[in-house]
């Protein structure tokens, strides 16, 4: 896009293979300066229904592409994007405010999504079910239409990468709204698909005001399937609103990811380790390290080990390659956060590290630690999604896990033990779609991810990712007519 380090490009529409701006416009701030970088072009119905009629059109000569050619033309993209990466990441910190090594390894992970359902695309396969002679019954799976895409502003290029990666290599076409707090990173994806040769149509990028376009694009009879990454609120009423019209939704929801460390573990390591995670992506991860619940005898020294390393995160503006952390997305961020640690104090925590928002411009908050927090501390059932961690001692693995269980999130689960008698308790015990043990990194390309309970619903990833973009056809073929047919096909 001929952009430089310090560039952030011009935003537009991308409908029908064609760039577009708009009469009205939305700002777009760094949120490390609170100063305007773009402006981001509106669609208003005019444009949807012009990504619509695309999207139609698109979809009847994609889903007749084979799977092989889809691969090829998606394993392009990816590749542009690994190429164009050191032109991708600064504009991912500007809008963003993650420091740029993070930027740099979403381009990465954005393009391990594509690459990875490339190949899960020439691997969708049906099956013969045996049957009696002369009678052969198969089952395959088609795309399932027109997808309607939401992604949200945590992760700019990484979120829309795996919506449009599950929609494209499944045979769907897609009409993606991005977050309109950053938006070039869907941008460069679009970009990067029309240079590899996608067809008109298959790939279609809006913005606008969210509700406007959920509300009129989700009732629409040629909308297949609603893919939509955010909060359980937002998602919760977006799939009543797609239940009026029987469309089928794809939710990767909110979580309060707990911490199970037990007394087995070197607890400055363990704490050292997750409070370097806390910080990544300012804490704006739905699968964030939150809630640890640390058996009693490791509490003193891992809660002083995870506030040590907090206090020495370096904050600052992403360009900065001394920083460690930047700032977290917008003013309203700042005022919850600032809200739930009141509340916590309030209620008898102690405040071990940060608390308290820097003086001067950005949306800065450091690394926060609670200890000893009351259960009946809003942080302990709202997730905080910011760089705010709670450390409470525990008695023993059950009472962890049951206090792990006891909200209506089920996203992601951490545990630190060397025990194999702990990770199969554990693994019985835990209610989430994932859990990670030893390590806090809960979504890679290769695996299926989403939640239980109130964290959402379906798959992204693995070998189950595609499967939400797919319709299951039954063929039942008779060899010849029987003029006297029988039940099930048996002769008397």
């Amino acid at each position: 896009m001929g952009q430089t380090m310090t560039d952030y490009p011009a935003l537009q529409l991308f409908i029908d293979n064609q760039w577009r701006t708009t009469r009205e416009t939305l700002p777009v701030l760094n949120p490390a300066t609170e100063e305007e970088i773009g402006r981001l072009p509106v669609a208003g119905r005019a444009e949807l229904d012009d990504a619509l009629a695309a999207a139609e059109r698109g979809f009847r000569i994609w889903s007749r592409t084979a799977p092989r050619i889809r691969a090829q033309i998606i394993m392009k993209a990816a590749s542009l994007l690994r190429e164009r990466g050191p032109q991708i990441a600064p504009s991912i910190t500007m809008e963003n405010g993650k420091p740029l090594v993070q930027a740099s390894m979403e381009v990465i992970r954005g393009a391990e999504f594509f690459e990875w359902d490339a190949g899960e695309a020439q691997r969708l396969y049906g099956h013969i079910v045996p049957s009696m002679p002369g009678i052969r019954y198969s089952v395959i799976r088609e795309p399932a239409g027109i997808v309607a895409g939401f992604a949200p502003w945590n992760f700019p290029l990484s979120q829309p990468a795996r919506k449009i990666a599950g929609a494209l290599a499944s045979g769907c076409s897609i009409i993606l709204k991005a977050a309109e707090e950053t938006p070039a990173g869907a941008m460069h994806i679009a970009r990067a698909f029309q240079d590899a040769g996608l067809p008109a149509g298959v790939l279609n990028l809006v913005f606008g005001h969210p509700a406007e376009i959920s509300s009129y694009l989700i009732p629409q009879d040629r909308i297949r399937v609603v893919a939509f990454t955010g909060s359980t609120s937002v998602g919760i009423h977006l799939t009543e609103m797609a239940a009026r019209s029987m469309t089928p939704v794809l939710m990767e929801l909110g979580g309060h990811a707990p911490v199970i460390v037990c007394d087995d573990v070197d607890p400055v390591a363990a704490g050292r380790m997750s409070a370097a995670r806390k910080a990544r992506n300012s804490g704006q991860v739905c699968t964030s390290p939150t809630r640890f619940f640390v058996m009693e005898r490791n509490f003193d020294a891992f809660a002083k080990a995870f506030a040590e390393r907090a206090r020495a995160v370096r904050m600052g503006n992403g360009l900065d390659p001394a920083t460690e952390m930047g700032p977290v997305a917008n003013h309203r961020r700042i005022a919850a956060l600032d809200a739930l640690v009141e509340d916590a104090r309030a209620k008898g925590a102690r405040v071990l590290a940060g608390g308290t928002r820097p003086n001067g411009p950005g949306y800065f908050f450091p690394v926060t630690v609670l200890a000893d927090v009351p259960d009946d501390a809003r942080v302990m059932r709202e997730e905080p999604f910011g760089p705010l961690a709670i450390i409470n001692p525990v008695r023993d693995l059950d009472d962890a896990i049951t206090r792990a269980n006891a909200l209506p999130f089920g996203l992601a689960a951490y545990g630190f033990t060397h025990s194999a008698a702990n990770v199969d308790r554990l693994t019985a015990g835990i209610e989430a779609g994932n859990l990670s043990i030893n390590t806090l990194e809960a979504s890679v390309a290769e695996v299926p991810f989403g939640g239980v309970k109130f964290s959402g619903h379906g798959r992204e990833g693995g070998a189950e990712g595609l499967h939400h973009y797919t319709v299951v056809k039954t063929i039942s073929h008779k060899m010849e007519l029987d003029l006297e047919p029988t039940v099930s096909g048996a002769k008397p």
